[in-house]
């Protein structure tokens, strides 16, 4: 029976991407499992660029370059080095994805069991200062010469292979590559226990980089396959790439439903801000309602766009949302439109109307206001909305108070409730936002009859 091989392969490329960048140099060692058996590398013709940032890492020049082998050239010979071995290297996915795209572009369909020898010495030598392949062998007393070139840190890799083949008592690395482990798709510096730990139900996972701080929050109906989700794949874009690399732990918290789940979501990622969640951002509203008293003792009523921590008395997504609202409570309530602004669009053609009457007076025009702004804050619904929980024995609540969302919670059916009121007092506080409030008006107009009003006593 032949031998189980391994090729362990390092590369230098022009970028951190495989999309965009290409490779400058390949190094590949073949091991047998006991024993280095056979060796190749070479500089490759990338046929672009290479940014000074990565010629002061590497060394390796446009003129070192210019004459070497293009990619296709090669292809063929990296496929038969490649073909029936598994595929081995530090931090094993940035060069699998370059050296599969590379072949890919080359007309060759090619997959392979992969080995990660960062995942590989965490499992077998718990515990070290560092994983990077310089500390690493300098820790482990490994021989590296020529860091940063394809030749140099494929052969320091093949002999820290064969350290970790030595010491594995466990046969950690056999469990690893049979049928290419689950912990081998997660991103390299995650603990495979943070992954195991999660739940197939739903709720909000957290992800965190190098000094624990919060890079990304989501929600999920399945915890689990949501977030093995952002690990599967091939997308290579350098955003990926750079993203998965920065994951050091997960955590996460269980939700009674969906809407729960969106609902914690949107508030964490509003208090935190997480430099890898860009979507809700679009979600700020960019207009508000507010209202101020000139100088002149005039109240004035205006929508303008909302600065940093300013607070206002509505907020909108739009300036013609916000418009329409100002123009519909001016006309209910017969506000003089001189007293009026409508933000940066020109004045509409009502504003001049009335321009050449007198003003009227203060106090029936600030009366005018009051009202106005009295009906619309007063005329927002209150309503709770009530769901499943986290266990078959507990409910999920959510407190919307005056058109704004309140807080949420869960409660058990040991809780005394008499009416809806009282849950009030009950649901943890959260600051309420644009997108929350589209996210439950939704739910609302989607499932009404999971919504309450106050003073109905619960069923």
């Amino acid at each position: 029976m032949k031998k189980q091989e391994y090729a362990i392969v390092d590369i230098e490329t022009t970028g951190g991407n495989a999309t965009h960048s290409r490779i400058t140099e390949i190094a590949i060692v073949i091991h047998d499992g006991e024993k280095v058996i056979d060796r190749w590398e070479t500089l490759v013709n990338p046929q672009k660029d290479i940014p000074p940032a990565i010629f002061a890492l590497t060394g390796i020049t446009n003129e070192m370059v210019q004459h070497s082998p293009v990619f296709d050239l090669i292809s063929d010979q990296v496929f038969e080095l490649l073909s029936d071995r598994i595929f081995v290297a530090h931090n094993v996915n940035f060069d699998y994805s370059f050296v599969r795209h590379e072949l890919e572009t080359a007309g060759i369909k090619w997959t392979a069991r992969k080995l990660c020898t960062v995942r590989a010495a965490r499992k077998i030598k718990p515990g070290l200062a560092s994983y990077s392949l310089g500390r690493l062998c300098k820790s482990l007393n490994i021989s590296l010469e020529n860091a940063h070139r394809a030749g140099g840190d494929a052969d320091a890799t093949a002999e820290l292979f064969s350290r970790l083949l030595e010491w594995d008592a466990e046969g950690e690395i056999s469990k690893m590559i049979k049928n290419t482990a689950q912990d081998q798709r997660l991103p390299p510096n995650l603990p495979p226990e943070d992954f195991d730990k999660l739940p197939e139900k739903p709720g909000v996972y957290y992800f965190y980089n190098d000094v624990n701080k919060v890079i990304y929050i989501g929600k999920a109906v399945n915890l689990k396959k949501r977030v093995a989700s952002h690990f599967t794949g091939h997308k290579i874009t350098p955003q990926r790439q750079n993203f998965l690399r920065e994951i050091y732990a997960i955590s996460f918290e269980v939700c009674g439903n969906e809407l729960m789940a969106l609902l914690l979501e949107g508030s964490e990622i509003k208090k935190l801000w997480p430099i890898h969640n860009k979507a809700l951002k679009r979600f700020e509203p960019k207009y508000g309602l507010f209202e101020y008293e000139a100088r002149n003792g005039y109240r004035y009523l205006a929508i303008g766009k909302i600065g940093k921590n300013q607070l206002c008395i509505e907020a909108f997504n739009s300036l013609i949302d916000g418009i329409n609202k100002l123009r519909s409570l001016v006309e209910q309530f017969e506000i003089d439109h001189r007293f009026c602004s409508y933000g940066s669009l020109s004045q509409p053609e009502f504003f001049f109307e009335n321009t050449t009457n007198a003003l009227p007076e203060i106090e029936d025009h600030n009366e005018k206001v009051e009202n106005a702004l009295d009906f619309f804050l007063n005329n927002r619904p209150t309503f709770a909305i009530i769901d499943k929980g986290r266990t078959p024995e507990e409910r999920s609540y959510i407190w919307v108070e005056n058109g704004h969302f309140y807080g949420m919670g869960y409660l058990t059916p040991d809780s005394s409730i008499h009416d809806l009121t009282e849950i009030k007092e009950l649901v943890t506080r959260y600051p309420s936002n644009q997108y929350i409030m589209q996210v439950i008006n939704a739910f609302a107009v989607k499932t009404p009859s999971k919504i309450r009003f106050p003073y109905k006593e619960l069923e």
